[in-house]
């Protein structure tokens, strides 16, 4: 069974045979687009509560400690997009940052 790290040893010695994008495998690019609408439809999903929050001014049974924790968490993940410079991951964390900080701080002044 290989390591997790495996392909950080291939990274180092130089190895270069990835994928090529877009693929011109038809399941991969598939992949790929489902990807990119989740990374997109995922933060989208998290506006009801950010509505519920802002406009009805009632973030009950909202936790701000676990909304800023998700959102301080994405950070790792935006500087892991941003040295890799793979831009569907670093949009991807930037969308969910700000959405997870949008219901922490709102949870933090709606809250009863």
């Amino acid at each position: 069974m290989k390591s997790v790290l495996h392909h950080l040893h291939l990274r180092k010695r130089g190895a270069h045979n990835t994928e090529p994008f877009p693929s011109k495998n038809a399941g991969i690019r598939l992949l790929d687009n489902v990807a990119t609408a989740a990374g997109v439809i995922g933060p989208v999903m998290a506006l009801p509560q950010i509505y519920q929050i802002y406009f009805l001014h009632n973030a009950a049974g909202v936790s701000a400690l676990s909304w800023t924790a998700f959102g301080i968490l994405n950070i790792p993940f935006i500087l892991y997009g941003f040295v890799h410079k793979d831009r569907l991951i670093l949009r991807t964390y930037i969308l969910w940052c700000a959405v997870n900080l949008t219901v922490a701080f709102g949870a933090v002044f709606y809250g009863s």
